[in-house]
């Protein structure tokens, strides 16, 4: 999930009671290339309590972008894949490998935006992404899943909500209610990923989100 720490539209606040209101026990909060938003959901879900954050990091790394869990420090963005699982790993992160079929020609600090396409199978990742809620993904994750078809790495479903109505469209699940419980079953591979599908407003708010983030990203 991403708030306006980079690029989505709910503050670290707004997201963690919204994951409250739909009955989420653990989420991840994956801003690109920064921790701040995380750690603020993460400190202020403490104090709300019924929910746990996991402190993670979308990663630009220069072959796509790789997520890292349970993170106790930010991962320098523009090394290469296996620098960048390296690094997670290092600190006793987790590393997951993000819509990795998906591609754009949308360009964001000098570099294409996109996943680490073949390398999700030859690198040490703990996990495939095989469920990703973006509208439009539905091939992307076709291939995802028979990549992990031959692997049998764990496999997750990740929202990547940029808005709230993204939250629980794809989504993870696990034996047992807490982000401890999560870790060990990525760790064993016991993890299912799941999706459900938008309500018509949830598609037009994220077209609208669309727009306005190509627009953003035209002028930086």
């Amino acid at each position: 999930m991403h708030t306006t720490a980079s690029d989505g539209w709910p503050s670290p606040y707004e997201l963690v009671d919204h994951a409250r209101l739909c009955g989420l026990d653990v989420i991840a909060v994956t801003d690109h290339d920064t921790m701040e938003g995380a750690l603020r959901a993460a400190e202020y879900a403490d104090v709300k309590r019924g929910l746990e954050v996991v402190i993670g990091e979308e990663v630009s790394s220069r072959d796509g972008h790789i997520v890292g869990l349970f993170l106790e420090r930010r991962v320098r963005p523009g090394m290469s894949a296996a620098a960048t699982v390296h690094a997670i790993h290092d600190q006793g992160g987790l590393a997951v490998a993000v819509h990795p079929f998906w591609r754009t020609q949308r360009r964001v600090r000098g570099g294409p935006v996109h996943g680490v396409g073949w390398l999700a199978a030859e690198l040490e990742f703990d996990a495939i992404e095989v469920e990703n809620a973006t509208p439009g993904f539905y091939l992307f994750n076709q291939l995802a899943r028979r990549l992990n078809l031959g692997l049998g790495a764990a496999e997750v479903g990740g929202s990547d909500a940029h808005i709230l109505d993204a939250m629980g469209r794809a989504y993870t699940m696990f034996p047992g209610r807490t982000a401890k419980a999560l870790r060990t079953a990525i760790e064993k591979g016991r993890t299912i990923a799941g999706r459900r599908r938008y309500k018509a407003v949830g598609l037009m708010r994220y077209a609208a989100w669309g727009l306005n983030h190509e627009r953003y990203v035209a002028v930086v």
